[in-house]
């Protein structure tokens, strides 16, 4: 089966491309989201979750702007694109610096309205920001060949040997297991 450039980004320099473009960005989206939850049920008791919130909104934005540029400087120019599949992990994942981004200047008091309105703004954009996460994490785990993408002929014969290769491997421990289960019945018998 062949992946997405999204998914390879992801397993490449394991474990590090995994911890920076997926576990911590997503797992502060939904520190926050937690937070605002914890916010809109108990308005009153809530200053912890707001002083939560508005420092992780920061450094959330702040950081997906640079895995934003990280991506787009030094991932992106070597991407050739495997269909429409890969291009759409690769834009939605993208795509999640505009509402964190939105969400970093809302709390540096750069953008927004009103104190009401811009906790709903808030809460949209922390959704917005997980739903085209989430679209990207979905097709980045599709296999591109599903849109009708075909990998350069190169690429197939790689893929072939190694097939081969683990049929050539599993045929000598089938052969190893044999030899050792004759040997045993050998011993057996005497």
């Amino acid at each position: 089966m062949m992946m997405t450039n999204y998914m390879e980004v992801l397993m490449s320099n394991q474990p590090w491309n995994l911890i920076a473009f997926m576990v911590l960005p997503v797992a502060m989206a939904e520190l926050l989201t937690a937070a605002e939850l914890f916010i809109l049920a108990r308005p009153e008791t809530s200053a912890g979750w707001k002083k939560l919130s508005h420092g992780l909104g920061i450094a959330l934005g702040l950081y997906f702007l640079g895995v934003f540029l990280c991506f787009i400087l030094h991932i992106l120019p070597g991407i050739s694109f495997r269909g429409w599949i890969d291009k759409l992990a690769i834009v939605a994942y993208l795509a999640g610096v505009l509402p964190l981004g939105a969400i970093a200047l809302q709390e540096l008091g750069l953008f927004g309205g009103p104190s009401a309105k811009r906790q709903w703004h808030h809460i949209l954009l922390i959704i917005s920001f997980l739903v085209v996460s989430h679209i990207a994490m979905i097709f980045g785990m599709v296999d591109p060949t599903l849109s009708g993408w075909q990998p350069p002929m190169q690429q197939m014969q790689q893929m072939d040997h190694m097939g081969h290769m683990d049929h050539m491997d599993h045929m000598d421990h089938m052969d190893h297991m044999d030899n050792s289960m004759q040997h045993h019945d050998g011993m057996q018998m005497k």
